[in-house]
């Protein structure tokens, strides 16, 4: 820092005038004794409104936010479950702010790019993502340069998915006892779709056939849409997958073999769940939103609040129950708390089907 010569003359009382001087003037006409206490004075101030600065910038962030539109990217692609009820979401919240909730759809990488996607974002909350469990799996399988737990603001829990595994109603797999008969009979030949490498679909389609000894050929999709497309078509004899197939089941094209939830579906009150077949599995994989590292409190808050109301409006509900999803409401801290315990099992999980990557 340069110094610059400057004589300060005395105020009314005789005392240096300090306000607004620079803390690296050379003060003349003064005993040093009087100089350091000015310079002192000085670097006082400069550190306390240093400290008021990025306080009086996060309110305002939070009083005006939103001051443009928001983007909430997702995990999966146009068309499915998850992108029809998030927009029932993003656009009831739109008329809460008055200020446009778009969203943006990013698929692949078993879910977890809209994640990836934020570790560039600003935390000024215009910048959202929905978080499925594969995000929580993403250490324990691949190399990372950030951490899901610290390098994530945690938001609202918002709902989960009702799973289930369906063939075509023409092939001859009737029951899920069929289904593992002809596993066992073609080892690796029975083919199954998922929404990706690494999602829950996956993840317990092969902790099923681990534990029932059997070898399974899997195919892994972006979404929903495509994957459904690829059954209908005869590419694949089976998928995994929330209850987006059900107005195929209800047309006649698929069969349900069996859902994965802790009882059974009411718009399936015929199919056996997975603990009732003798399979002691429940999933349901809850997701909710959360923005990048370093958001204030307040402006979470104030984002959580927004979106609790706009996930409780009834068109929501209604969207979430054509898919057989209920809400899954977390606060802030709740859901904190739920992405680190998910984290801990994950990654048992991931080291019970040897897909740990490598040490």
């Amino acid at each position: 820092m340069g110094w610059r010569l400057l004589r300060v003359c005395p105020n009314r009382q005789g005392k240096p005038g300090l306000q607004g001087l620079d803390p690296g003037t050379i003060l003349t006409g003064f005993s040093l004794k009087e100089q350091q206490m000015i310079q002192r004075r000085s670097l006082v101030q400069a550190a306390a409104a240093a400290m008021v600065m990025p306080l009086a910038g996060m309110a305002r962030s939070q009083a005006n936010w939103p001051s443009q539109t928001v983007k909430l990217m997702i995990a999966f692609p146009a068309g499915g479950p998850t992108d029809i009820t998030m927009r029932v979401l993003a656009e009831n919240a739109s008329k809460l702010l008055g200020q446009q909730v778009i969203i943006e759809n990013r698929p692949g990488a078993g879910g977890t790019l809209p994640a990836q996607q934020l570790q560039q974002a600003r935390p000024d909350g215009h910048t959202l993502a929905q978080v499925p469990l594969g995000v929580f799996r993403m250490p324990y399988t691949q190399k990372m340069t950030w951490d899901p737990l610290k390098d994530l603001s945690y938001i609202i829990g918002v709902t989960g998915y009702a799973f289930g595994l369906v063939v075509p109603s023409d092939s001859p797999i009737k029951t899920w006892a069929d289904f593992v008969a002809y596993a066992r009979a073609n080892p690796g030949k029975l083919s199954y779709g998922s929404t990706g490498v690494l999602t829950s679909p996956h993840l317990t389609m092969e902790d099923i056939a681990q534990r029932l000894s059997i070898e399974l050929n899997h195919i892994p999709f972006k979404g929903s849409a495509d994957m459904m497309q690829s059954i209908l078509g005869g590419q694949i004899m089976a998928a995994a997958d929330s209850t987006g197939f059900a107005p195929h089941v209800a047309s006649g094209k698929l069969r349900v073999l069996n859902t994965w939830g802790a009882q059974r579906l009411p718009k399936f009150p015929d199919v056996p769940t997975l603990t009732e077949l003798g399979i002691p599995l429940v999933q349901a994989s809850p997701y909710g939103i959360a923005g990048p590292r370093g958001m204030d409190a307040g402006l979470v808050q104030r984002i959580h609040d927004v979106f609790k109301q706009a996930m409780e409006q009834p068109s929501h509900v209604e969207a979430l129950a054509r898919y057989d999803q209920a809400l899954m409401h977390m606060t802030p801290a709740q859901y904190l708390r739920f992405a680190e315990d998910t984290f801990r099992r994950e990654k048992a999980l991931v080291e019970k089907l040897g897909l740990a990557k490598p040490n």
